[in-house]
């Protein structure tokens, strides 16, 4: 059997395990600069307050409707969600993360255990030892869990278990609310006379795979209780590492954009050590914006390709590497909004071939890198950087309502009174 736990209004409940005052209040997540909702309270859902909504247009609203806005806080979010994951270990030998408030749990129950009263256990133990609130359904496949984590969440007791003939429940279900098919195939499935979940678990696979495509006729599949969605291996290492933000204001000056692109750097890199790998290279772009007056220009990318003496996760060696290449690609007069870098060629550490002509000690070198790692571990991140990153690093993404780093800053650790 297969189980989905997904966190209620995730972002808003991490914010209220360490500020019950947000309790029975209407609060919204705003995205990357302040820019939009995404995570609602169902307080703020009965405002009619729409995923999306510009926080610009909220704002002159707060006092009159009682909302709160708060800035997206990653850091806070990515650690409350480790230690949900952890949580889900205690539980189930095989967790699945699937997003950063959601996880496939694979159990195989012995025989006279509930489903339904080990999922109670679970979502118990996850609201007790972490404190956030998450809906459990069970079924055959992710297809069927993802439906019956839908339904749960509705429920009084936040666990559904999909019955074992589960047309009735499909029947009910708009064939836009299944995994995978959303609003955009909806309407094309409806003129195939397809409009519930059960009429595209009934339709002909080959019909599906000829007419739509392949995951579609898998879909079906999954909705008649037969899994195809296979499980990703969690020991599988990644195949490429990013890092990107969009900036709080328009950058012009390519000293930020050097700047922003070695942090960005540093980041990605020290996620290369924590997996043992080193990259080949690394591809390295700026977003700008489209222009309208005095003369109308689109907006667009530019970007290079970056290839390492030798593969490497040594930051100091990446940003010398980097560093000199921006100029090529960087456009005067333009108006930046974005940048990010993605390596490449990624392969174990442990293999790497030393170079009998380099006149680098890399060993030296990477261990101070993991040294900084370990030191920004203990005492959070940031605590020592290259200054290639920048001391005061305006060109951050703006926010202004940004809860404190609770669990990774020990600056801002929760003080009992």
């Amino acid at each position: 059997m297969i189980g989905l736990v997904d966190g209620n209004n995730f972002y808003v409940s991490c914010e209220r395990i360490f500020d019950p005052s947000l309790e029975g209040k209407p609060v919204a997540v705003l995205s990357n600069n302040d820019g939009c909702v995404i995570s609602r309270s169902q307080e703020c859902k009965e405002l009619g307050i729409a995923m999306g909504a510009a926080g610009f247009q909220l704002k002159p609203r707060l006092a009159q409707i009682g909302l709160i806005l708060k800035s997206s806080n990653y850091e806070l979010y990515g650690d409350i969600s480790r230690r949900v994951i952890a949580v889900l270990g205690e539980f189930s030998p095989e967790v699945e993360q699937y997003s950063i408030d959601e996880a496939f749990i694979h159990l195989n129950l012995p025989a006279g255990t509930e489903y339904f009263e080990y999922g109670t256990r679970i979502r118990q133990a996850v609201l007790k030892w972490i404190g956030i609130p998450c809906g459990v359904g069970f079924a055959p496949s992710k297809t069927l869990a993802k439906i019956a984590n839908h339904i749960g969440k509705k429920l009084p007791s936040g666990v559904f278990v999909m019955p074992e003939e589960p047309r009735p429940v499909l029947e009910e279900l708009p064939v836009g609310e299944v995994w995978g098919v959303g609003r955009r195939l909806a309407p094309k499935l409806a003129s195939l006379g397809i409009r519930t979940a059960w009429q595209l678990a009934a339709a002909d696979e080959g019909s599906l795979r000829s007419r739509v495509n392949v995951t579609l006729a898998k879909t079906a599949l999954e909705l008649r209780g037969e899994p195809l969605f296979v499980q990703e291996n969690p020991e599988e290492l990644s195949k490429s590492i990013s890092c990107s933000r969009s900036f709080g204001y328009p950058v012009v000056e390519l000293s930020e954009l050097s700047e922003a692109v070695a942090h960005y750097t540093a980041q990605a890199a020290e996620k290369l050590r924590r997996e043992k790998q080193s990259a080949a290279g690394a591809n390295v772009y700026f977003q700008y914006y489209p222009e309208y007056t005095p003369v109308a220009r689109p907006g667009g990318w530019s970007g290079t390709t970056v290839t390492f003496e030798v593969p490497t996760f040594d930051t100091a060696a990446m940003l010398r590497a980097i560093r000199p290449k921006l100029r090529g690609i960087f456009l005067p007069g333009r108006r930046y909004k974005k940048a990010g870098i993605m390596f490449f060629g990624l392969e174990s550490a442990a293999i790497r071939q030393p170079d009998l002509f380099s006149k680098e000690d890399r060993e030296k070198s990477d261990q101070l890198s993991m040294a900084v790692d370990e030191i920004n571990r203990r005492f959070g991140r940031g605590s020592v950087f290259h200054l290639a990153e920048g001391v005061k690093k305006t060109w951050k993404m703006k926010r202004e309502m940004l809860s404190p780093s609770y669990t990774t800053n020990w600056e801002q650790l929760p003080v009992v009174k």
